[in-house]
């Protein structure tokens, strides 16, 4: 991940307008692999990692259509589960991960997946960044998972400054308003993803390009002037 790059944090005022703005245009965002319950979310995740959403929503399909609870996964075997998902990056690992986690969760919590960060972190696959998605968006706790385009956002804006993820996480934390924690790791992780996007960001069409502290602001590409009729 790359190094952040020195700007000035944005004054609680910017932060405040910038969250509202989100909340404006989208009040509930959703995030976008496909599950059914607290497990199958887990185990989403889990195999998202260096993966695309789309990519791994194709394989779940079909995994899930199988087993939607860890007793049912340890069911399947590992051999089965890595055969399903070997579509996806990693997949012979992150295979592992799913049906070693899938026993400890009926051994350990009941066939259950816990809502606090030690136990979903002592998982197999299961880091930080996993865990805070599975606490914001199952357990609706305020947490917030920096990935590649969180951590941009944050770095880019102003809103979080950091040269790591964990600094941008902690400092998101102080800084976003209260009543927009619950959604705040959607909008930043669907604004990076699709606007604030690594190569070149869509200034043009940002919605929060008025406080954002990103210079120099990216133009609008040039529109193909219409061919002439005679």
């Amino acid at each position: 991940m790359p190094a952040a790059k020195k700007v000035k944090t944005l004054p609680k005022a910017d932060v405040e307008a910038i969250f509202n703005r989100f909340h404006e245009i989208e009040p509930e965002p959703k995030g976008e692999l496909d599950y059914s319950n607290a497990f199958t979310l887990l185990v989403a995740v889990v195999l998202s990692a260096q993966a695309t959403d789309v990519g791994v929503n194709k394989a779940t399909k079909h995994l899930f259509a199988l087993a939607t609870t860890p007793e049912q996964m340890v069911a399947l075997g590992v051999e089965r589960i890595t055969e399903l998902v070997k579509t996806i990056g990693l997949y012979r690992g992150k295979a592992k991960n799913v049906f070693t986690l899938s026993q400890m969760l009926i051994d350990l919590h009941g066939g259950q997946v816990p809502d606090d960060r030690e136990s979903l972190e002592a998982l197999p696959g299961v880091g930080r960044k996993t865990a805070n998605v599975v606490l914001n968006i199952w357990f609706k706790q305020p947490a917030i998972a920096v990935d590649t385009h969180l951590f941009r956002v944050g770095n880019r804006t102003g809103l979080a400054p950091g040269k790591t993820p964990l600094a941008v996480e902690l400092t998101l934390l102080k800084v976003i308003p209260q009543q927009y924690m619950l959604h705040a790791h959607h909008w930043l992780i669907l604004h990076g993803r699709y606007v604030c996007k690594a190569r070149k960001p869509e200034c043009w069409r940002c919605a929060i390009a008025e406080w954002c502290r990103f210079e120099p602001k990216t133009p609008a590409p040039n529109k193909p002037l219409p061919k002439h009729v005679s």
